[in-house]
């Protein structure tokens, strides 16, 4: 009886609300849909719409590599010298490229906006030259690397006209695939995407395994 008495009680609740009204499209909805964001599902929808060419993959590689590693590192005024603090984030970067040899990076150099741009053009170039040799040093294929492509001074992080550490840097990006791997194009998007998560599972033959009893 009371659970009569509640279903007529929402049924009347719900007579005075519009269907634009949150409560009336949340009651006749999917339980959850009124939060979901759009995540429920993607693994499933992303592989699908790369295989079928409906999304570029080089986009989701592109949001990985940023989110795993720091894709930026910064210069001295008037430099392209590498600091420790360089280094330590090209090393990270050259790690996580080393996984996945399908993928081809692109270097882009930019500068603050002291000097003129056509200075600061060459400079950044050279700045973008220098991270890609660094990489080059820890076993990256040259072939994989390009640092053709200067913003100079034209894409400030600060938009100041004084010097900025911020502005002069070098951010690494994946620009695609290497065009003579045949992965890409047959169903196994996940394999070169989760390759790491892949191989840490398999077995290792030779190995042995002990187990340690724990307690609770």
């Amino acid at each position: 009886m009371k659970k009569l008495m509640t279903t007529a009680m929402a049924a009347a609740l719900l007579a005075g609300c519009t269907a634009d009204d949150p409560t009336y499209s949340s009651f006749f909805s999917e339980a959850g849909s009124e939060i979901d964001s759009g995540d429920f599902g993607n693994a499933t929808m992303n592989n699908m719409l790369v295989q079928t060419g409906q999304q570029d993959y080089t986009i989701n590689l592109a949001r990985r590599f940023a989110s795993d590693v720091n894709s930026t590192v910064n210069f001295a005024f008037n430099s392209t010298v590498l600091d420790a603090d360089a280094r330590a984030t090209l090393i990270k970067q050259a790690d996580w490229i080393r996984q996945f040899p399908e993928v081809r990076f692109r270097v882009y150099g930019h500068t603050d906006l002291v000097g003129s741009n056509a200075y600061n053009r060459r400079l950044g170039l050279r700045r973008a030259q220098a991270v890609v040799g660094f990489l080059t040093s820890q076993g990256i294929d040259r072939s994989r690397l390009e640092a053709l492509a200067s913003f100079g001074e034209t894409r400030p992080v600060v938009a100041t006209q004084n010097r900025e550490r911020r502005n002069r840097r070098t951010v690494t990006e994946v620009s695609g695939f290497v065009e003579s791997n045949p992965l890409i194009l047959n169903g196994k998007y996940a394999e070169v995407i989760f390759r790491e998560y892949v191989r840490s599972a398999t077995p290792q033959s030779g190995r042995r395994q002990t187990v340690i009893s724990t307690g609770g």
